[in-house]
């Protein structure tokens, strides 16, 4: 259960990676997505969602499909954007 602090930070935490993903900074999202572990927060099945379809953006199909697995080690459940973002990025690999 999230409670309403950290459950802004993690909103806030999901819209800067959001953002970074929408304006191709794939390597800033990723570091944005990796401090939540230093605030405390645990990434969601968006922030996951996110950052996948951020890696896919970029081409970096491997890091997309890593981060796939490591929501499934998280015990979340992927949803449609994050089997999608793995799709495509293995689409683009050639």
């Amino acid at each position: 259960v999230v409670d309403g602090v950290h459950g802004s930070a993690l909103v806030s935490y999901n819209a800067a990676v959001s953002a970074c993903e929408k304006g191709g900074h794939w390597q800033q999202a990723l570091s944005l997505f990796r401090a939540m572990a230093g605030v405390m927060l645990e990434p969601s099945v968006i922030s996951y969602s996110a950052m996948a379809s951020a890696c896919e953006k970029a081409e970096q199909w491997e890091r997309a499909l890593s981060l796939l697995q490591e929501m499934r080690e998280a015990t979340l459940r992927l949803d449609v954007v994050a089997y999608n973002s793995g799709i495509s990025a293995c689409g683009k690999c050639g």
